[in-house]
């Protein structure tokens, strides 16, 4: 493990959060069912209303949290900060559901687009201390926008969870195979 547990957990579902977004595809969280399972999937706990209001809350945060994946250093902290200030943020260690210790930084009864922008700004303040903004990454497979966090120890992931990582292998064995045909 690179960072602590509460940060990878915390990027992984910034990131999955950005990516549902839908910019040149269909939104991935078209209805409270839909956020439902991501919060089911990302282990979110606490407050969780399941509305449409909610459901409008999670959306408004996905542009803000994307602008951090094509912003410098200073952006960053400018978004983090301003994340941390609007939502009253007061890092605490707490305990619960079998988990280690871990920072929390707004009440788990917080609204759940609260929380989720906070763990997201917890998490990148991390990645900014430890001079690590580097890790977040855009896919490159030239049709996909998805952002990535590379948690490898290497620093070698390019592409997102979206099978462009298997894409990109089965165009560039379909160029080798054409170009040994020729």
């Amino acid at each position: 493990m690179l960072f602590a547990h509460d940060t990878e957990c915390g990027l992984v579902a910034a990131a999955g959060l950005v990516n549902t977004a839908g910019l040149d595809r269909e939104e991935g969280l078209p209805d409270v069912a839909a956020l439902d399972e991501f919060v089911a999937v990302h282990g979110w706990t606490g407050r969780h209303e399941h509305t449409d209001a909610e459901l409008r809350q999670v959306h408004a945060l996905r542009p803000r949290l994307r602008r951090i994946w094509y912003a410098d250093t200073h952006e960053v902290v400018a978004i983090v900060n301003g994340l941390l200030r609007e939502s009253h943020a007061l890092p605490q260690l707490i305990q619960h559901d079998d988990e280690p210790y871990h920072l929390h930084a707004v009440p788990r009864d917080a609204p759940l687009a609260t929380r989720m922008a906070v763990e997201a700004a917890m998490a990148l303040a991390d990645l900014v201390r430890m001079d690590e903004l580097s890790r977040l990454r855009i896919c490159d497979h030239p049709d996909c926008d998805n952002v990535l966090v590379d948690l490898s120890k290497n620093r070698c992931r390019r592409f997102c969870d979206a099978g462009c990582g298997n894409r990109a292998a089965v165009s560039a064995y379909r160029a080798r195979k054409a170009a040994s045909h020729s």
